[in-house]
């Protein structure tokens, strides 16, 4: 580890920092430019990442399935798993800075501080418990909320993503017709405008409200 200015995280709140000193000391810190894929399913690290600077979209397939940011965690899934895959995508949206704690610096902080190991233990049931209201509701959501919400996590700072139909139609799993009808339908309710392949978000609120409250057209 680079700097004890990193080990500032609620998760290693109290721990003796003789013992945080040892576990962390194989920690990486990593710098992955804006648009880096920083893992995919098959190229990872079983570590707990740590994201101290930026934003990183995580997906899974065609699916935005969160956005981090700086304080949030990663690599959870994967660190004791026996799997040879990773199961989403994280792509930097901005210059980021993270810090990747190995395995055995995870299992040392769990044997050694009782603290460190009940906090991670709420940490994986708050994931299991996001990650299963997040499958329910994509699975439940209609086609201008499948826009929505990928619209949502997937524009620049300035609001802006540009696009083509087909490449929109692929990651959000729904046809051209029904994509047009859902351009249609949010630009209606002043959440959108478009202009050739550029779609901006001039509501985020009214685009969150589209996100949870249309039935399904398909």
């Amino acid at each position: 580890m680079k700097s004890a200015r990193n080990a500032d995280h609620p998760l290693f709140a109290g721990v003796d920092p003789k013992l945080l000193a040892e576990a962390l000391a194989g920690a990486e810190e990593l710098s992955p430019r804006k648009g880096e894929t920083i893992y995919t399913q098959g190229r990872f690290r079983r570590c707990l990442g740590v994201l101290l600077e930026g934003r990183v979209k995580v997906e899974k397939g065609a699916l935005t399935m969160s956005t981090l940011r700086a304080g949030d965690l990663f690599g959870a899934a994967a660190l004791f798993s026996g799997g040879a895959d990773y199961p989403t995508t994280l792509t930097a949206q901005t210059e980021c800075r993270i810090l990747l704690i190995p395995q055995e610096g995870v299992r040392r902080l769990i044997r050694g501080d009782g603290g460190f190991a009940e906090r991670y233990v709420t940490y994986l049931s708050g994931r299991i418990q996001f990650l299963t209201g997040r499958l329910g509701a994509l699975s439940a959501v209609s086609s201008e909320g499948k826009l929505a919400q990928y619209l949502l996590t997937s524009c620049g700072e300035d609001g802006a993503l540009t696009l083509s139909a087909a490449q929109l139609c692929r990651r959000i799993g729904v046809g051209r017709a029904t994509l047009y009808r859902s351009f249609e339908e949010l630009e209606r309710a002043g959440a959108i405008s478009r202009e050739g392949k550029t779609i901006r978000v001039t509501d985020r609120e009214k685009l969150r409200t589209a996100f949870g409250g249309h039935t399904s057209h398909h």
